[in-house]
Protein backbone atom coordinates (compact mmCIF):
# COMPACT_ATOMS: atom_id res chain seq x y z
CA UNK A 1 0.00 0.00 0.00
CA UNK A 2 1.12 3.43 -0.86
CA UNK A 3 3.06 5.08 2.13
CA UNK A 4 0.58 8.70 1.48
CA UNK A 5 -2.49 5.81 2.07
CA UNK A 6 -1.09 4.39 5.20
CA UNK A 7 -0.84 8.03 6.95
CA UNK A 8 -4.17 9.48 5.54
CA UNK A 9 -5.54 6.07 6.69
CA UNK A 10 -4.40 6.51 9.76
CA UNK A 11 -4.55 10.10 10.80
CA UNK A 12 -8.53 9.62 9.12
CA UNK A 13 -9.32 7.24 11.64
CA UNK A 14 -7.86 8.78 14.33
CA UNK A 15 -10.59 11.85 14.15
CA UNK A 16 -13.26 9.46 14.94
CA UNK A 17 -11.66 7.63 17.76
CA UNK A 18 -12.42 10.39 20.51
CA UNK A 19 -15.80 12.09 20.51
CA UNK A 20 -14.13 15.46 19.36
CA UNK A 21 -15.09 14.98 16.01
CA UNK A 22 -18.45 14.15 16.40
CA UNK A 23 -18.74 17.82 18.68
CA UNK A 24 -17.15 19.27 15.86
CA UNK A 25 -19.34 18.36 13.29
CA UNK A 26 -22.58 18.60 15.10
CA UNK A 27 -20.95 22.23 16.00
CA UNK A 28 -20.85 23.15 12.50
CA UNK A 29 -23.76 21.62 11.27
CA UNK A 30 -25.78 23.86 13.68
CA UNK A 31 -23.96 26.86 13.39
CA UNK A 32 -24.26 26.07 9.22
CA UNK A 33 -27.95 25.97 10.11
CA UNK A 34 -28.11 29.18 12.21
CA UNK A 35 -26.17 30.93 9.76
CA UNK A 36 -28.41 30.20 6.90
CA UNK A 37 -31.92 30.32 8.26
CA UNK A 38 -31.87 33.05 10.73
CA UNK A 39 -29.15 35.30 10.32
CA UNK A 40 -29.34 35.28 7.07
CA UNK A 41 -32.73 35.88 7.20
CA UNK A 42 -33.82 33.51 4.51
CA UNK A 43 -36.97 33.39 5.38
CA UNK A 44 -37.18 36.83 5.42
CA UNK A 45 -35.70 37.40 1.66
CA UNK A 46 -37.97 34.68 0.22
CA UNK A 47 -35.76 33.54 -1.99
CA UNK A 48 -34.81 29.90 -2.71
CA UNK A 49 -30.93 29.57 -2.42
CA UNK A 50 -28.29 28.96 -0.67
CA UNK A 51 -26.70 32.48 -0.95
CA UNK A 52 -26.80 33.20 2.81
CA UNK A 53 -25.18 29.51 3.79
CA UNK A 54 -22.07 30.56 1.15
CA UNK A 55 -21.66 34.09 2.67
CA UNK A 56 -21.43 32.99 5.93
CA UNK A 57 -19.43 29.65 5.28
CA UNK A 58 -16.01 31.35 5.02
CA UNK A 59 -16.39 33.13 8.41
CA UNK A 60 -17.20 29.82 10.19
CA UNK A 61 -14.33 28.04 8.54
CA UNK A 62 -12.50 30.76 9.84
CA UNK A 63 -12.80 29.29 13.33
CA UNK A 64 -13.32 25.71 12.79
CA UNK A 65 -10.37 24.77 10.51
CA UNK A 66 -7.45 26.07 12.39
CA UNK A 67 -8.99 23.79 15.32
CA UNK A 68 -8.94 21.07 12.91
CA UNK A 69 -5.53 22.06 11.98
CA UNK A 70 -3.91 22.97 15.11
CA UNK A 71 -3.16 19.12 16.36
CA UNK A 72 -1.64 18.20 12.60
CA UNK A 73 1.70 18.42 13.24
CA UNK A 74 1.91 20.29 16.87
CA UNK A 75 0.92 17.34 18.59
CA UNK A 76 3.28 14.81 17.26
CA UNK A 77 5.92 17.70 17.80
CA UNK A 78 4.78 18.09 21.47
CA UNK A 79 4.34 14.28 22.08
CA UNK A 80 7.61 13.37 19.85
CA UNK A 81 5.98 10.24 17.91
CA UNK A 82 7.55 12.80 14.96
CA UNK A 83 10.61 11.62 15.40
CA UNK A 84 9.15 7.99 14.90
CA UNK A 85 7.26 9.17 11.63
CA UNK A 86 10.35 10.30 10.26
CA UNK A 87 12.35 7.38 10.69
CA UNK A 88 10.48 5.30 8.69
CA UNK A 89 10.67 4.71 5.30
CA UNK A 90 8.54 7.54 4.00
CA UNK A 91 9.17 10.63 2.16
CA UNK A 92 8.48 13.74 3.33
CA UNK A 93 5.69 14.57 0.73
CA UNK A 94 4.06 11.41 1.84
CA UNK A 95 3.70 12.36 5.01
CA UNK A 96 2.55 15.67 4.25
CA UNK A 97 0.26 14.83 1.96
CA UNK A 98 -1.38 12.19 3.61
CA UNK A 99 -2.15 14.39 6.77
CA UNK A 100 -3.69 17.26 4.73
CA UNK A 101 -5.68 14.38 2.88
CA UNK A 102 -7.20 13.20 5.93
CA UNK A 103 -8.05 16.43 7.06
CA UNK A 104 -9.31 17.49 3.92
CA UNK A 105 -11.94 14.13 4.22
CA UNK A 106 -12.98 15.08 7.18
CA UNK A 107 -13.61 18.88 6.88
CA UNK A 108 -14.97 17.45 3.22
CA UNK A 109 -17.32 15.25 4.93
CA UNK A 110 -18.92 17.91 7.50
CA UNK A 111 -19.49 19.92 4.65
CA UNK A 112 -21.41 17.36 2.65
CA UNK A 113 -23.28 16.21 6.06
CA UNK A 114 -25.12 20.04 5.74
CA UNK A 115 -27.33 18.46 2.44
CA UNK A 116 -30.52 18.83 4.82
CA UNK A 117 -30.26 22.42 4.14
CA UNK A 118 -29.87 21.70 0.29
CA UNK A 119 -33.01 19.43 0.83
CA UNK A 120 -35.17 22.11 2.60
CA UNK A 121 -34.44 24.84 -0.07
CA UNK A 122 -35.12 22.18 -2.54
CA UNK A 123 -38.74 21.70 -0.81
CA UNK A 124 -39.61 25.37 0.32
CA UNK A 125 -38.93 26.21 -3.46
CA UNK A 126 -37.40 26.21 -6.42
CA UNK A 127 -33.41 26.65 -6.58
CA UNK A 128 -30.67 27.03 -8.98
CA UNK A 129 -29.28 23.41 -7.79
CA UNK A 130 -26.05 24.54 -10.55
CA UNK A 131 -25.27 27.51 -8.68
CA UNK A 132 -25.05 25.19 -5.37
CA UNK A 133 -22.95 22.73 -6.62
CA UNK A 134 -21.14 25.45 -8.57
CA UNK A 135 -20.34 27.07 -4.50
CA UNK A 136 -20.35 23.23 -2.45
CA UNK A 137 -17.35 22.99 -5.13
CA UNK A 138 -16.05 26.04 -4.08
CA UNK A 139 -16.49 25.44 -0.60
CA UNK A 140 -14.22 22.37 -0.84
CA UNK A 141 -11.79 24.46 -2.44
CA UNK A 142 -11.47 27.00 0.09
CA UNK A 143 -11.64 24.26 2.53
CA UNK A 144 -8.26 22.79 1.51
CA UNK A 145 -6.61 26.22 1.07
CA UNK A 146 -7.18 27.35 4.80
CA UNK A 147 -6.47 23.78 5.68
CA UNK A 148 -2.86 23.65 3.75
CA UNK A 149 -2.49 27.12 6.13
CA UNK A 150 -3.08 25.69 9.21
CA UNK A 151 -0.84 22.55 8.30
CA UNK A 152 2.14 24.55 8.06
CA UNK A 153 1.70 26.77 11.29
CA UNK A 154 0.79 23.57 13.28
CA UNK A 155 4.15 22.20 11.72
CA UNK A 156 5.90 25.13 13.11
CA UNK A 157 4.90 24.89 16.40
CA UNK A 158 4.47 22.35 19.97
CA UNK A 159 1.90 24.72 21.14
CA UNK A 160 -1.85 23.85 19.98
CA UNK A 161 -3.22 26.80 20.97
CA UNK A 162 -0.64 28.97 19.44
CA UNK A 163 -0.90 26.94 16.29
CA UNK A 164 -4.25 27.90 16.36
CA UNK A 165 -4.47 31.32 17.08
CA UNK A 166 -1.45 32.09 13.94
CA UNK A 167 -3.65 29.94 11.60
CA UNK A 168 -6.76 32.03 12.47
CA UNK A 169 -4.79 35.53 12.11
CA UNK A 170 -3.24 34.11 8.41
CA UNK A 171 -6.94 32.77 7.57
CA UNK A 172 -8.02 35.85 8.23
CA UNK A 173 -6.36 38.10 6.10
CA UNK A 174 -5.94 35.88 3.32
CA UNK A 175 -9.97 36.19 3.44
CA UNK A 176 -10.14 39.72 3.29
CA UNK A 177 -6.80 40.71 1.29
CA UNK A 178 -8.79 42.08 -1.33
CA UNK A 179 -10.84 44.18 0.83
CA UNK A 180 -10.02 47.87 2.11
CA UNK A 181 -9.10 47.02 5.20
CA UNK A 182 -6.13 44.99 4.80
CA UNK A 183 -5.83 46.96 0.97
CA UNK A 184 -5.03 50.38 2.96
CA UNK A 185 -2.31 49.47 4.82
CA UNK A 186 -0.32 48.87 1.29
CA UNK A 187 -1.79 51.16 -1.26
CA UNK A 188 -0.13 54.58 1.42
CA UNK A 189 3.39 53.36 0.19
CA UNK A 190 3.38 50.50 -2.24
CA UNK A 191 3.34 50.71 -6.07
CA UNK A 192 -0.18 49.57 -7.62
CA UNK A 193 1.45 46.72 -8.27
CA UNK A 194 1.95 45.00 -5.50
CA UNK A 195 -1.77 46.32 -4.19
CA UNK A 196 -3.45 44.17 -7.04
CA UNK A 197 -1.10 41.23 -5.86
CA UNK A 198 -2.28 41.32 -2.83
CA UNK A 199 -5.81 41.38 -3.81
CA UNK A 200 -5.62 38.85 -5.75
CA UNK A 201 -4.79 36.48 -3.09
CA UNK A 202 -7.99 36.88 -1.40
CA UNK A 203 -9.82 33.13 -0.84
CA UNK A 204 -13.20 35.73 -0.60
CA UNK A 205 -12.57 37.36 -4.28
CA UNK A 206 -12.06 33.72 -5.72
CA UNK A 207 -14.49 31.98 -3.63
CA UNK A 208 -17.41 34.53 -4.17
CA UNK A 209 -17.45 33.89 -8.07
CA UNK A 210 -17.60 30.36 -7.57
CA UNK A 211 -20.68 30.56 -4.65
CA UNK A 212 -22.48 33.01 -7.35
CA UNK A 213 -22.01 29.59 -9.84
CA UNK A 214 -19.38 30.76 -11.63
CA UNK A 215 -16.58 28.08 -12.81
CA UNK A 216 -13.42 30.49 -13.63
CA UNK A 217 -10.13 28.10 -14.20
CA UNK A 218 -8.27 31.10 -12.83
CA UNK A 219 -9.67 30.68 -9.39
CA UNK A 220 -9.35 26.61 -9.37
CA UNK A 221 -5.89 27.37 -9.94
CA UNK A 222 -5.29 29.96 -7.21
CA UNK A 223 -6.72 27.44 -5.06
CA UNK A 224 -5.08 24.42 -5.98
CA UNK A 225 -1.71 26.94 -6.07
CA UNK A 226 -2.27 27.85 -2.42
CA UNK A 227 -2.53 24.35 -1.21
CA UNK A 228 0.59 23.27 -3.36
CA UNK A 229 2.51 26.05 -1.54
CA UNK A 230 1.76 25.81 2.15
CA UNK A 231 1.80 22.06 2.15
CA UNK A 232 5.36 22.77 -0.07
CA UNK A 233 6.68 25.27 3.40
CA UNK A 234 5.14 22.49 5.33
CA UNK A 235 7.25 20.03 4.38
CA UNK A 236 10.35 22.20 4.52
CA UNK A 237 9.17 23.37 7.86
CA UNK A 238 9.25 19.69 8.92
CA UNK A 239 12.46 18.47 6.78
CA UNK A 240 14.30 21.41 9.19
CA UNK A 241 12.63 19.89 11.96
CA UNK A 242 14.56 16.15 10.97
CA UNK A 243 17.56 17.86 10.31
CA UNK A 244 18.31 19.43 14.03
Amino acid sequence: MNMTSIIFSREFKSYFTTPVAYVFIIIFLVLAGVFTFYLGNFYEIEEASLKAFFEYIPWLFLFLIPAITMRLWSEERKTGTIELLLTLPISMWQAVLGKFLAAWAFTTIAIMLTFPIWVIVNILGSPDNGVIICGYFGTILMAGGLLAVGSCISAATKNQVIAFIIALAINFILLLAGFSIVLDAFSGWAPEMLVDAVSSLSFLTHFDSMAKGVIDLRDIIYFVSMIIVWLYATAIIIDSKKAS
